[in-house]
């Protein structure tokens, strides 16, 4: 792609989401939204092979879809309230619909269908923005308008919590499995969000770290399936004995990153007298720690004197920068011990 038109691209992509992050009012926030989806389409179609352009479709109906359901519910909310300003929303069905809205924009379940199709479809690169930046401009709506309705995020996240964990237990394409991991995190966000704010943010900030780390392993490998990664441990040994350890994080497993935001989560969810949705949240955490498990299985344990599953691919010098990976991985690996300081700067 002609670097200009990709500059203009990832501009209009910053644009979009600081506008919305900026909106008091929701025809600006939608606005943001809207410009946001527009300018990742042809970052999505740039490889002009028929799963990227299904995939760029898909995406497009789904986000429309949830922004015009968005703008309709804006709409609603100023005739019943005669308000249209983000953080005035006051009656239950405008607010209802937003949050849907929201939900079906960043793929929380049971509006999570187009998300692993999506994904799919892509390069690892543009896979990246879409799971990490592109979740920045709902989730900044959602977190001001707080919706009241908290029976509705309560569903939404173990919805979410169970269905990304049974979804990529089945996955060999890891695009698909990282789509489900995805689902998964939101649906620990969406949990406590009407708790705390500030754990939903602590949570989204650490799914971005692992989650980069996680996609530029693969990227570094040019690995789209498991079989791929049988292989990776020829050309990376070091990273390979690392992927794990980041893939463990992601799966919250003690004593890595990872595990940080779920152990707040569950104290927060346990404080407020929810243990039983905490219990589950905690079961429905070992569906995910599975297919993490085998992926890093095939990583480590399929080192000669075993036989390789996968082709031995070709081994090309790699034009990726390393330092990005190095940090992300230090801190995918490290930052537990920083879980008293954080704590502390939470509470209010």
């Amino acid at each position: 792609m002609n670097p200009y038109i990709l500059a203009t691209l990832l501009f209009g992509l910053g644009l979009g989401t600081t506008v919305t992050f900026a909106s008091s009012h929701w025809l600006l926030a939608w606005m943001g939204l809207e410009m946001n989806t527009l300018a990742i389409i042809p970052l999505m179609a740039q490889h002009h092979h028929p799963r990227a352009v299904e995939a760029t479709t898909k995406y497009f109906l789904t986000q429309a879809a949830a922004a015009a359901t968005l703008l309709f519910a804006s709409v609603t909310n100023a005739w019943l309230t005669g308000q249209w300003e983000i953080q005035q929303i006051t009656h239950p069905l405008p607010s209802t619909m937003i949050t849907l809205a929201l939900a079906l924009k960043i793929g929380l379940a049971p509006l999570h269908a187009w998300l692993p199709e999506v994904l799919q479809g892509l390069d690892l690169t543009t896979g990246l923005i879409l799971s990490t930046w592109q979740k920045l401009a709902p989730f900044a709506l959602i977190l001001q308008i707080q919706p009241s309705n908290s029976t509705l995020l309560i569903i939404l996240g173990l919805t979410s919590t169970l269905v990304g964990g049974w979804g990529g237990l089945n996955q060999t394409q890891l695009r698909k499995i990282l789509a489900y991991s995805s689902i998964a995190h939101l649906g620990w966000m969406i949990l406590v969000l009407q708790f705390s704010p500030s754990i939903t943010l602590l949570t989204l900030l650490t799914y971005f770290v692992m989650t980069f780390s996680t996609f530029l392993v693969f990227k570094l490998n040019k690995a789209t399936n498991i079989n791929t990664l049988a292989t990776s441990w020829t050309k990376a040994p070091a990273l390979t004995a690392l992927a794990p350890l980041i893939l463990l994080s992601l799966g919250g497993l003690p004593p890595l990153t990872g595990f940080m935001p779920k152990w707040l989560i569950l104290q927060e969810l346990t404080k407020q007298g929810l243990a039983p949705t905490a219990t589950l949240a905690a079961l429905s955490a070992l569906l995910s720690l599975y297919f993490y498990l085998r992926l890093s299985y095939a990583m480590t344990l399929t080192i000669s004197p075993n036989n390789l599953t996968g082709m031995t691919p070709w081994r090309l010098p790699s034009t990726q920068l390393t330092y990005p990976l190095a940090t992300s991985t230090a801190m995918t690996i490290c930052l537990l011990p920083l879980t008293p300081a954080i704590s502390a700067l939470l509470t209010p």
